[in-house]
């Protein structure tokens, strides 16, 4: 079979399933197989795919139409310049959260000169967070926390392969977890960024199979309302932060104006609501109640 013959069965295959993208999806799975750019596979339509090959692209569509999520086929994914490895441990990083990195790294880059700007990526999953902060403001000092040792496995391997092994990782339930480790760092942190479980628990069971079959329900289960992670942070973050400090924080839809509201009845100072690429809004950020 050529690589057009596969490509073509490939989609139908699986748009048959439901997938989203299909096309797209299937030129994926082939370029990952044939190691060879996407791009370059419509200069080689005619050329006739290796039995072995075949064999493991046939097996990819299959789990693909199984819902399996892609970036697990392929091991890894993109964000913003950065080559992730992604596994059953970590949550796929989103589109979205691309917008609070690059919200992040600017806050780190407008820190004072005179001071080294200090970051907790909390509750880092793949790293994503962190890794961007430490590649796009290498004089800043970068910190990682998360609950899963699994996830951290993950974390530490993306910041090796993209060139910030710097990253100081901490693996534990939030704050004690530093305090308990690292006491030096109450009060040190500029900026405290995250992306914590957000949705609602009973709605994980409407998530499209993707989601809801395959990213760590650890990283998606916010409590009854979706709000328990941020409940914390509001009663917890602040004594880490220096004056001065902000907190920056991802939420889903429709869930603005509670967080405003919990965050105020804890005497923080919301700064702004940002919206990310479609037009919803999308991160938090705020100032603590000692400002």
């Amino acid at each position: 079979m050529t690589v057009l013959d596969v490509l073509q069965r490939s989609a139908a295959y699986l748009a048959e399933r439901g997938v989203e993208s299909a096309r797209l999806n299937a030129e994926l799975i082939v370029s990952h197989v044939l190691k060879k750019p996407r791009l370059r596979l419509y200069l080689d339509f005619d050329q006739v795919i290796p039995e072995a090959d075949l064999a493991v692209a046939r097996d990819l569509v299959r789990r693909r139409g199984r819902r399996e999520p892609l970036q697990h086929l392929t091991g890894t994914t993109g964000f913003l310049n950065l080559n992730l490895q992604v596994t059953p441990e970590v949550l796929v990083p989103r589109p979205e959260t691309e917008v609070l990195a690059q919200l992040a790294i600017q806050n780190l880059k407008e820190a004072p000169p005179d001071r080294v700007p200090v970051a907790l990526d909390f509750g880092t999953g793949s790293g994503c967070l962190a890794i961007a902060l430490a590649q796009a403001v290498p004089e800043s000092e970068v910190h990682a926390l998360d609950i899963s040792q699994g996830a951290l496995a993950v974390a530490r391997r993306n910041a090796v392969s993209n060139g910030t092994g710097g990253i100081q990782f901490h693996e534990g339930d939030g704050f004690a977890a530093l305090e308990g480790r690292v006491p030096v760092l109450r009060r040190r942190f500029s900026l405290v960024v995250t992306n914590p479980p957000y949705i609602p628990t009973s709605e994980i069971a409407t998530l499209e199979p993707e989601v809801r079959d395959y990213d760590p329900r650890i990283a998606l289960d916010g409590g009854s309302d979706g709000l328990a992670f941020y409940r914390r942070l509001a009663l917890e973050a602040a004594d880490w932060l220096r004056p001065g400090g902000k907190l920056m924080a991802e939420f889903g839809d429709g869930q603005a104006s509670a967080l405003k509201e919990l965050f105020e009845g804890a005497g923080w100072m919301t700064e702004v609501v940002e919206k990310d690429l479609s037009g919803r809004d999308r991160v938090l950020i705020v100032r603590p109640p000692t400002d």
